[in-house]
């Protein structure tokens, strides 16, 4: 099994509980598994979960047992305690930013629970940036939805991507990020952002230039080429910069990477 760049490794969260694909626990679960056999190095093995839905979760894994990496989306009135997450293995805990809303539109993020030792992410629009984050705590910007005003612009994206480079501040990326390269939805009538363009538009702004052209870029072979020339050590911070983005998919990330010739495995079956 063979990756080309290491922008791509750990890239896929997965997302299979959420719409569009919204599985039933048990077959995002089933799904999840079979992730793991084949062992692909674009994603990232974690499943995402609502807090909400921690009782089915327990109930799927003690059925079938083996532990699974988790990353919980923090959908309940309060943050999850140490005691709530038992015998769990939470890797992260995404917490919706409107929540801690300031009346001037910031975000003031309290502290984490005592013995929460989970990494925390705070889910912002594109255009809302914090003034406080507590130390270790990142971001999660949302890139699409199921509407057209969902999807963020390049400029108001670019400018989310620009600011966590310049502050040294971790994101995640969820929702819209269904294919590698920038496009138009006529159903949606809105562009749809590139998973591709994404990973390539924060390589930018590590180096110290503007996101947002990259983000914009439809030409399939310039954004190949792009990413076969990211050097290594900036493929390294960019990663570092961004964690993962949630998919509802776990094959076609994979899949797009493979026809553009950036990864050589291709899954063996849809597991869609």
């Amino acid at each position: 099994m063979t990756v080309t760049t290491p922008l791509f490794h750990d890239l896929v969260d997965d997302a299979g509980l959420f719409p569009p694909t919204a599985l039933p626990m048990a077959e995002a679960l089933a799904r999840h598994r079979s992730d793991l056999e084949r062992a692909h190095p674009v994603l990232t093995h974690r499943f995402l979960c609502p807090a909400s839905r921690l009782p089915a979760l327990r109930a799927g894994l003690a059925e079938h047992g083996s532990p699974i990496r988790l990353g919980l989306i923090a959908d309940t009135p309060d943050l999850p305690s140490a005691e709530d997450l038992d015998g769990l293995e939470v890797e992260l805990v995404e917490i919706p930013g409107a929540r801690f809303a300031t009346p001037a539109g910031r975000v003031e993020v309290p502290a984490a629970p005592p013995g929460l030792k989970a990494r925390r992410f705070v889910e912002v629009t594109a255009g809302q940036l914090p003034v406080h984050l507590p130390e270790g705590t990142g971001l999660k910007v949302r890139c699409g939805g199921l509407t057209a005003e969902s999807f963020p612009g390049a400029h108001d994206l670019g400018a989310f991507i620009a600011y966590c480079a310049a502050e040294g501040v971790p994101f995640k990326a969820t929702a819209g990020l269904h294919h590698a390269v920038r496009h138009f939805d006529p159903a949606l009538g809105a562009d749809r952002h590139g998973f591709l363009n994404l990973v390539l538009a924060v390589c930018e702004a590590v180096g110290g230039r503007d996101p947002v052209p990259v983000l914009k870029l439809t030409d399939v072979g310039e954004l190949v080429r792009l990413a076969r020339a990211v050097p290594e050590e900036t493929a390294r911070r960019a990663r570092e910069l961004l964690v993962s983005y949630g998919s509802c998919s776990t094959s076609a990330p994979v899949e797009d990477l493979r026809a553009l010739g950036l990864t050589e495995e291709p899954l063996e079956e849809e597991n869609v």
